[in-house]
């Protein structure tokens, strides 16, 4: 079958890979679309070490063709998004309502593929990259079929991250003020989750002017593409800061736009080595500076409330399918992704 291979040195479309049948408490999933997210990036790039080679893509939606012994809550022929949490459901952390922070779905990385004789790694417990991919069966959930897989595909890891960053961790209330820096796929995701929250002033910031107008779709009442402007627009500072990008230089500037109370959330991902600085000084005010994995999210809770909000038309997806490529064309998607040129590429198979 098709796939996305990266070897250590280069992205390969493959079409010799094998993927091992659903074992107890496993879904086998085929992948209809799957969005290419910075993270697939940053693997190749070595902002992420991870172990090579191995399948890419984390953001995907498909049918359920199979499943293992004890699954009971989906079957052949469902439709399911997918997310990349394969927690174990019974640590403290889990029971607590906080899988992001299962040490099970951490730097575990399993191997479900071959291709040749050699084994082949699985990225973000997921490789939606994949014609087939098999996932515990708490990562697949069952969405409505009237839902389009493409747009679907994208809640399992640009909504769930964005959206949830602000209502999970943030807690983005009525009435409060928010300045989002960085509007990628992320970024788009943070605008409308403080919408939805009913976020008074949300100041979208991004270098590239081009994007205003989908800034504003999703959620924006105003745009900069710089963050010298935004004392002018609030002059007390922001009660929340979004970094979306993953640059030092950005994280030292969302702290400095907090005001009194304010709170700086981490979602871009610099390298693994980076250090950020700031004056500690600035944070007697009670202001915080939170990291944020995966939007704390419980995904088989969260992809079901954002599917339900899309049905309504309260949660923008399709808007977030700016460009659509068969995965034969994976280098034009990345180039177009990392130019960015489109707010978020779906392979399609």
């Amino acid at each position: 079958m098709r796939g996305v291979v990266f070897d250590g040195k280069r992205v390969q479309v493959v079409d010799d890979l094998v993927v091992r049948e659903p074992g107890a408490g496993e879904v086998l999933v085929a992948i209809a679309a799957a969005g290419l997210c910075h993270s697939d990036l940053s693997v190749v790039d070595g902002t992420i070490p991870f172990p090579v080679p191995v399948v890419l893509g984390h953001e995907g939606a498909g049918v359920v063709e199979a499943v293992g012994a004890g699954v009971t809550h989906v079957a052949p022929g469902d439709h399911v998004a997918l997310s990349t949490l394969a927690n174990c459901g019974t640590c403290p952390e889990c029971d607590r309502g906080r899988p992001t922070m299962c040490r099970q779905a951490i730097g575990r990385p399993g191997r479900p593929f071959t291709r040749g004789t050699g084994p082949v790694h699985q990225f973000a417990s997921n490789s939606a990259f994949a014609q087939r991919t098999v996932v515990k069966a708490v990562q697949a959930v069952p969405i409505p079929k009237d839902i389009p897989l493409e747009s679907a595909a994208l809640i399992g890891c640009g909504v769930l991250t964005g959206v949830g960053a602000v209502l999970n961790r943030a807690r983005v209330d009525r009435g409060d003020s928010v300045v989002v820096i960085g509007t990628g796929g992320i970024g788009l995701n943070v605008l409308q989750g403080a919408r939805l929250a009913g976020a008074l002033r949300i100041v979208a910031v991004d270098a590239n002017p081009a994007k205003e107008a989908v800034a504003r779709q999703f959620g924006a009442t105003d745009f900069l593409t710089s963050t010298q402007g935004v004392r002018d627009i609030l002059p007390t500072g922001a009660d929340h800061a979004f970094e979306c990008v993953g640059r030092v230089e950005l994280i030292r500037q969302a702290i400095d736009l907090l005001d009194r109370h304010g709170q700086a959330i981490l979602l871009g991902v610099p390298p693994a080595t980076a250090e950020a600085s700031f004056l500690v000084s600035s944070l007697y005010l009670d202001k915080s500076v939170l990291g944020c994995r995966y939007g704390s999210s419980r995904p088989q809770r969260d992809i079901a409330l954002y599917a339900e909000l899309y049905r309504q038309g309260r949660l923008l997806l399709d808007e977030l399918v700016t460009a659509r490529y068969p995965v034969e064309d994976f280098e034009k998607a990345r180039a177009d992704a990392e130019e960015g040129r489109v707010a978020r590429a779906v392979l399609t198979f």
